[in-house]
This record gives C-alpha cells, structure tokens and sequence, in this order.
C-alpha cells in the first residue's frame, strides 16, 4: 500500500518540486488508484528522468513496479528510496503490494540495511516505549487500509464500508487510551526518543480522535513543534481539524468532505483561499491543487470562491 497523504489516514511529506515532475508523479498516482499498474509504473520511470525525486515517491515508484511485475525494477527503486532517506521498515515488510518481492536475496539484503540504518539512528531510543507505539501505529493505519479499499470497491455508503468504519471507530478509541496516557506520563516524546514513525503515531490517534481530545492536545504539539518533537506538516492538519470542529474555516485545506447527492468530494470551508499555497508551503505542503488531486478534485479558486457560502451553509446543517 503506498503512501498517500490523506485527512485522516497517512500522513507524508510534500516537497516543492517542479510542476512537470509532480504532474507526472500525480499521473503515476492516479493509474495507480486505476490499478493500471503498468502505466503507473511508466509515469514513474517519466518522472524520475527528471532531477527531482524524493523517498516517498521511489517507494511508491517500487510499489507499482512490484504490482506490474517488474521486480528488479521495484527493488532498484526501493534501494533509491532507503538512499534518499526511507527508513519505515516495518510499513514496508508488512506492504501488500510488495509481496512478490518477499523471500529473494536482493530483498532480504535491503531489508537488512535498513533495519542497520534504523538502529544507528535509533540509538538510546525508549525501546519499550517505541515497540507500544509501532503497534499502535500498525493498528491504526491497518484498519484505514481496509477502510480506503472498501470505499473504492462498494462506495462511501455502502455496508461494507460502514461495517469497517465502526470496527475503525472502535479500535480508536482503545488507541487513544494509551496514547493519552503517554501524552500525560511523558509529553509528546520525540523522533529523538522513540524514533520518527512512532513519533508520528501520537499525531495520528489523536488527529482521530474528538474535538474535545484535540483542544486538549493542541497546544501540547504546537510545543512539540516548536521543540522539533512534531512535525509543522502534521500540525497544520490537526489545526485544520479543530478549527472545522469549532466552526471556524480551516487554514490549508487539509481536510475534505463528501456530497452524498453529487456523489463528489470537496475542500470543507477555507479561509482566505487565494493565498493558502504561501501557508501550505510554510509548513512543508505541497500545493493544493495537486493533494486534492487524491479526491479526484480539480482545483479552482475563482470556482471554489463561488462556493463558499454554500459549503459552509452545507456544514452548518
């Protein structure tokens, strides 16, 4: 399962990159989610000729070429992304779409490096504490998997859909008893401490979690921020969230709604639209055009302008 930044599922970094890579890369996404993996796989090989490239996108590069077949070329891209960076072992053991990868030489000699690379940047890490997040982690992401795979192959309304969301809902809630206990306990503990992904895990839950839970912790990640415990990306969702919970618009447009009648998404109430890439890109997102592109939304801000008022009067219903 690659990598997608979504509101309430996984969370990546977004880069300033030219507008031809990132249109290619958003077109490899795109026949990716068409589960034309061949095609996927060719954007990808388009993109990365030009100069510009990042871990997220040679391993979801390597998620393609593994789906399509191409082994060696899956491998070959995710050694780039482990060299570029890419250090989230345990997602990519557990990845669905690399399978066919599993058991060979060149597949186990990179797990190893990673795995070494990990434990040099993770030394003196709060091993036990660590172990209590991945876990955490893995039982978070694993049911928003299930989830995104029903909504794409029975709809937003369906019962399958429905069915895996109050299995989600529940498993958050038992999640965000040890998170919170953690939080109490020792603060928000940073990358330094248990490393980046579980680091991540204590944004995730309670970005999930209620408005009431996200107040309280608000505050404690824009400290975490500041003492480089948190990522300013990260942060910017949960703000986005609080705000729409408060009836307040949100400030870069993280978060996305669904019109059952027209069957589409959209972005819930933004504030000041025209400039919300200059606050995006001031804590590390890309462009709003293309993260919208995940919800199949084509983004115009004269057009969005126009709707506005009849979002917002949508969410007050």
């Amino acid at each position: 399962m690659k990598l997608k930044l979504l509101t309430f599922f996984l969370m990546t970094c977004s880069f300033a990159f030219g507008q031809d890579y990132k249109s290619t890369i958003a077109q490899a996404e795109q026949f990716y989610n068409a589960k034309d993996y061949a095609k996927s796989t060719a954007k990808y090989k388009e993109a990365f000729k030009i100069e510009q490239k990042n871990s997220n996108d040679y391993y979801n590069a390597g998620c393609s070429a593994a789906l399509s077949g191409k082994k060696d070329l899956a491998l070959e891209w995710l050694n780039q992304a482990f060299k570029n960076g890419w250090t989230n072992l345990q997602h990519m053991k557990s990845d669905t779409d690399l399978k066919t990868l599993h058991g060979s030489k060149n597949w186990d000699s990179l797990i190893a490096a990673i795995q070494q690379e990990a434990d040099k940047k993770e030394a003196g890490t709060d091993k036990p504490l660590q172990t209590e997040l991945l876990a955490i982690y893995n039982d978070d992401q694993t049911i928003r998997q299930h989830y995104m795979t029903a909504l794409k192959e029975f709809g937003n309304q369906s019962k399958q859909a429905d069915s895996i969301a109050k299995i989600m809902g529940y498993k958050d809630s038992i999640n965000l008893i040890k998170v919170k206990d953690i939080l109490d306990k020792k603060g928000w503990v940073g990358p330094n401490k248990v490393g980046a992904q579980a680091n991540m895990t204590l944004f995730l839950v309670i970005q999930h979690s209620d408005l009431e839970t996200q107040q309280k912790y608000l505050p404690m990640m824009r400290e975490a921020v500041k003492n480089k415990n948190a990522q300013a990306s990260a942060l910017a969702l949960l703000e986005d969230r609080v705000a729409l919970g408060e009836g307040k618009k949100q400030t870069y447009g993280s978060q996305v709604g669904y019109d059952n009648k027209t069957q589409k998404n959209y972005v819930l109430p933004l504030e000041d639209p025209d400039n919300v890439d200059k606050r995006r890109q001031e804590v590390g997102l890309g462009p709003i055009s293309e993260y919208v592109k995940t919800w199949n939304i084509v983004w115009n801000v004269e057009e969005y302008k126009k709707m506005l008022s009849d979002i917002e009067k949508q969410q007050k219903k």
